[in-house]
């Protein structure tokens, strides 16, 4: 499936006191919607509250990106999280995204998984099915972003939650169009040139090579821009400039 419009979005707040690891001002001028980190992997309240006002002001969604509790390892650490728990955590960090999104004159518009939860909900019906509980539990019906085909979109959607897929254009792809782990030799795309290529037949085609060189189907509503990449911004607008130049329309999917 193509789209004649496609959402942006980038991994936002991912810095913790005075530490930043993205930028944020510079990146929510291209992006469509912001997940914004809720303090488990990466994030604090000052930087959310930040983070939700740039968001607000540029009339970028905001999205809650939750994660494991794990700041250490920047939620990227695989972890057995019994359900219950993992359901009150992941309302707990929506709750407080949406302090600051209100404050802001706006409100958390879908929710994202990171790093380790994000990849361990495509296959882990049981940890999806937990997400899905802790978004219900937070009192909205909100949007969950996600891979194509996954166990977190079959468990939404049994619940009435709305999905939305996701396509990653600087990541490696396997054959069976789930993301080649970051642990593994390039799966992480440094070419610009192949970056934006990849975007522009993701969003008019609906294909990506994969890594062993077939073509993978991949239906993306939404294109995620890694923000904690080299080059984020220069290349992210070059990914928007493309897609414009060739005719797609960018722009928010809710």
């Amino acid at each position: 499936m193509t789209w004649a419009s496609i959402d942006l979005n980038a991994d936002l707040g991912e810095g913790f006191g005075r530490w930043r690891l993205t930028d944020d001002e510079q990146l929510l001028s291209v992006v469509t919607s912001a997940n914004v980190a809720c303090g488990f992997h990466a994030g604090d309240a000052v930087t959310m509250r930040r983070v939700c006002e740039l968001a607000a002001d540029r009339s970028v969604r905001i999205g809650a990106q939750v994660s494991y509790r794990d700041l250490a390892g920047f939620g990227r650490r695989s972890m057995d999280v019994p359900p219950d728990e993992l359901a009150a955590e992941i309302a707990y960090q929506i709750g407080a995204l949406e302090i600051f999104a209100r404050a802001a004159g706006s409100r958390v518009s879908y929710v994202k998984p990171h790093g380790a939860l994000y990849n361990r909900v495509v296959h882990d019906e049981e940890q999806a099915a937990a997400v899905v509980e802790g978004v219900l539990l937070s009192g909205e019906r909100l949007p969950l972003l996600g891979l194509p085909g996954s166990k977190l979109h079959t468990m939404a959607e049994k619940a009435g939650l709305p999905v939305v897929t996701e396509a990653f254009a600087d990541r490696a792809y396997t054959a069976e169009g789930t993301l080649v782990p970051r642990g593994q030799d390039g799966a992480v795309l440094s070419d610009p040139a192949a970056v934006v290529e990849r975007s522009v037949s993701m969003a008019r085609f609906g294909v990506i090579t994969s890594r062993c060189g077939r073509s993978v189907a991949v239906r993306a509503r939404s294109l995620c821009l890694h923000g904690d990449t080299e080059g984020a911004v220069t290349l992210a607008r070059r990914v928007r400039q493309e897609l414009e130049t060739v005719g797609v329309r960018v722009e928010a999917f809710v």
